[in-house]
């Protein structure tokens, strides 16, 4: 073998790499190892991992399949880099949610449910039949009812109808049946009923049929009726156009109008469970396929440890350690049973690690995003042991990571830096953990600094007092929370922290506002500048340089570019698959006309003032203007790196949610009337960046705000003021408050994961 092919069998060698802030970045990844990328936020690790060795491996794996195919996959340009060798077939496990398929839940998105199936109807008594009896997702399975859903929609007509009007006056309340819409004239031309008098006014029968009728042949249409003359009313149109399929787009007006004619309810036939009643009747020890699906994971896993047949031993044990695995990432709260879409980012992505953990490929590349996101630090280990797992199944791990336990778990550091944007891009270490320790980069920083206890606590201003929540796992709790200072909340996973605090303080006390890591609406046509709220500003200083109309500097206006009309990118829809974007070339990204582009404010274009980062943009407009006050919150929230006009469709839930808390402390009056909860804000911040928010956190505490952290960052719990821990464990086994105190005393709790956690920090 020559020098050149041992290499390629030990390595994936990155040459020269360009992509977004990347600085000719030239590395080498061991294969067959756990390799993390480290670094400040927008430093450049995703833009190596995920678009430079993932989006190129991806793309060659691609270019293999037929003409066909290859049409209907994501389509990925190749990256900006001199050379890349040595890559293997590569898999993306990061933290998109599910798709909103209401028949995906956790059972089949691990796929854990086909292993149920298959034990049924080995041991099922009365046996329902073959596997697919089992499932809710094949017809002979399925609730004839609610066709699989658990639930049943039904169109409630007094919503629908206004009955004082005619149906030419608009009688039926639905965007499709409007006044001068083509259903609207089916109904007007019908000639079943006089389209000039009130409903209400109408024979019920002819009412009914108006409703009900389904291919029902008109005597005497009107001419401008369809020359066919059958007739479907109302209700089945409805039906069978948004209730027995979800289209693929849906109008804003048609949203609006089904949510306020549409109930929805648990279906009475099979009481949710999906499943047709042979399968329902068919027991193992008493329980049905649908009644372990309900259970928590942890409990599943001990019902099936109680089942004992020689004949199924290997398909018990294959279930049992799918189990093991949900509950060692910190997942033994969910049931099988939850609908996969109702998940949170980082619970998605490990339950897709538990699904590739059984694969039978090896020699594969699995490139992570931030797995530990969302887990208490009792979880991390465990999340340790399965990725450890993947590597020596003869597999690749790349991980975007800024945990500490998660790089000091890693055989190979690469760190990205010194900064963001366009400070970053530049390889500062290569090596192992040990030696990155050392180091003078701000990743070795941290992981050298201790997690230090506040000293000295502030004093409450006073306490309100969430009482009695019982929503989700939450038993009667009743606690304190204090106003004026910095509180943490902290927890596992799934022990009713956002229960509690993003959903019960609120409804009890509207004036705390919670700023979580929800979508921001608007998709690839929002940026930063427009949910700061400084988009229009920038437009109208445009318009008074240039004279132009500032709709011109609007990529949703006259200033659009007519290729891509504004988006930047050119949209294939694949109807089944994802959508395919790829970049305009008339107008290079920049989303604007020739016209547009020429025009100048102080020698820039729209377009170059859009990709600036916020110090620049604010130094452009002057730093007292109110443009740079908006723009600073950017900065101060540890968004400094962002280019004001990129896509929000390119930013990460904690930068959303650090978004929109820069959109809110830039509204905002004077900060002792500000009461804020933030849903676990330090996710995808670097170390240094949590020092940052955390300063913030101080700067506002002391102007007198109160601010109150979902959190399980152990320098963001022993920097608080006050601490509520929830648990003690999650799930059934939570909802109590284990805790409350200082981060020091909670250190010495025993009863308290996180007190354990703290001591060892």
């Amino acid at each position: 073998m020559s020098t050149t092919q041992s290499e390629r069998g030990r390595w994936i060698t990155v040459e020269g790499a360009r992509t977004h802030n990347l600085r000719e970045v030239s590395v080498r990844v061991p294969k067959h190892r756990l390799t993390v990328f480290t670094g400040v936020s927008g430093s450049g690790k995703s833009s190596l991992a995920f678009d430079t060795i993932a989006a190129e491996a991806e793309r060659l794996v691609t270019g293999t399949y037929p003409a066909f195919v290859r049409n209907r996959l994501p389509q990925h340009p190749p990256p900006d880099v001199d050379r890349i060798d040595g890559l293997v077939f590569t898999t993306i496990v990061d933290q998109r949610r599910f798709t909103g398929n209401a028949r995906s839940t956790v059972g089949t998105a691990s796929d854990i449910a086909p292993l149920l199936r298959l034990l049924f109807s080995r041991l099922g008594e009365p046996s329902a039949g073959f596997t697919p009896a089992y499932s809710f997702n094949d017809p002979s399975g399925m609730c004839p009812r609610c066709e699989g859903l658990g639930v049943v929609d039904d169109i409630d007509l007094d919503r629908l109808l206004d009955r004082s009007r005619s149906l030419r006056e608009g009688a039926v309340r639905f965007p499709t049946f409007a006044p001068g819409t083509y259903r609207w004239k089916r109904l007007v031309h019908s000639g079943l009923v006089d389209p000039d008098v009130p409903l209400g006014r109408l024979p019920s029968a002819k009412v009914e049929t108006l409703l009900h009728a389904e291919g029902l042949p008109l005597d005497n249409p009107g001419p401008e009726y369809p020359k066919h003359g059958v007739f479907d009313g109302v209700v089945p149109r409805l039906r069978d156009s948004y209730l027995r399929k979800t289209p693929s787009r849906l109008t804003a007006e048609e949203q609006e109008g089904l949510a306020g004619v549409v109930t929805r309810s648990t279906c009475p036939d099979c009481a949710g469970t999906r499943l047709a009643e042979a399968a329902r009747k068919s027991l193992i020890d008493g329980r049905s396929i649908a009644d372990w699906s309900a259970m928590p994971v942890g409990e599943l896993r001990d019902v099936v440890t109680t089942v004992r047949d020689p004949a199924v031993a290997p398909l018990l044990r294959a279930i049992r350690e799918r189990l093991d695995a949900l509950a060692s990432v910190g997942l033994g709260y969910l049931s099988l049973s939850r609908e996969s879409r109702t998940l949170s980012g980082g619970e998605a992505q490990r339950v897709k690690i538990v699904r590739h953990l059984g694969s039978a490929l090896s020699d594969v590349c699995y490139v992570f995003d931030e797995p530990s996101t969302g887990l208490h630090p009792h979880d991390v280990h465990r999340l340790l042991e399965l990725l450890a797992k993947l590597r020596d199944a003869h597999n690749t791990i790349l991980v975007v990571e800024h945990h500490p336990a998660v790089i000091t778990a890693a055989d190979h550091v690469i760190d990205l830096g010194p900064a963001g944007g366009a400070d970053g891009g530049h390889v500062q270490f290569e090596g192992t953990p040990a030696r990155l320790a050392a180091t003078g980069t701000e990743t070795g920083r941290i992981l050298r600094a201790p997690v230090d206890f506040r000293q000295r606590t502030r004093v409450p201003k006073g306490t309100v007092t969430i009482s009695r929540a019982r929503s989700h796992n939450l038993r009667d709790v009743t606690v304190d929370v204090p106003l004026g200072v910095l509180t943490v909340v902290s927890g596992v996973a799934g022990s009713g922290k956002s229960s509690l605090i993003a959903g019960e303080l609120p409804r009890q006390h509207p004036d705390f506002v919670v700023v979580e890591q929800a979508p921001l609406r608007g998709g690839i046509r929002s940026t930063p500048a427009t949910v700061l709220g400084i988009a229009e500003p920038i437009r109208d200083a445009f318009g008074k340089a240039t004279g132009k109309h500032p709709s011109w500097f609007s990529a949703n206006g006259r200033g659009a570019c007519p290729v891509c009309k504004g988006k930047g990118v050119i949209i294939t829809d694949l109807a089944f698959l994802d959508d395919v974007q790829t970049g305009c070339d008339a107008c290079g990204g920049t989303r604007f006309n020739p016209a547009a582009l020429a025009a100048r404010l102080n020698g820039h274009s729209i377009a170059d003032v859009l990709a600036m980062n916020p110090a620049d943009a604010a130094a452009l407009f002057g730093e007292r203007s109110s443009l740079a006050r908006r723009l600073r919150w950017l900065d101060r929230t540890g968004l400094g790196y962002l280019t004001i006009g990129q896509s929000l469709d390119t930013l990460s839930g904690g930068e959303r949610q650090r978004l929109l808390l820069a959109r809110h402390l830039a509204d905002a009056g004077p900060a002792d009337d500000l009461r804020l909860v933030l849903d676990e804000p330090t996710a995808g911040l670097h170390g240094s960046d949590v020092d940052r928010l955390l300063g913030l956190c101080d700067d506002l505490v002391d102007d007198g705000a109160t601010l109150v952290l979902i959190e399980h960052n152990q320098r963001v719990i022993a920097h608080a003021d006050h601490v509520i821990d929830i648990g003690p464990g999650a799930g059934s086994e939570g909802g109590t408050v284990v805790f409350e105190g200082t981060p020091s005393a909670l250190a010495e709790d025993s009863a308290s994961l996180t007190g354990r956690h703290l001591r060892t920090r």
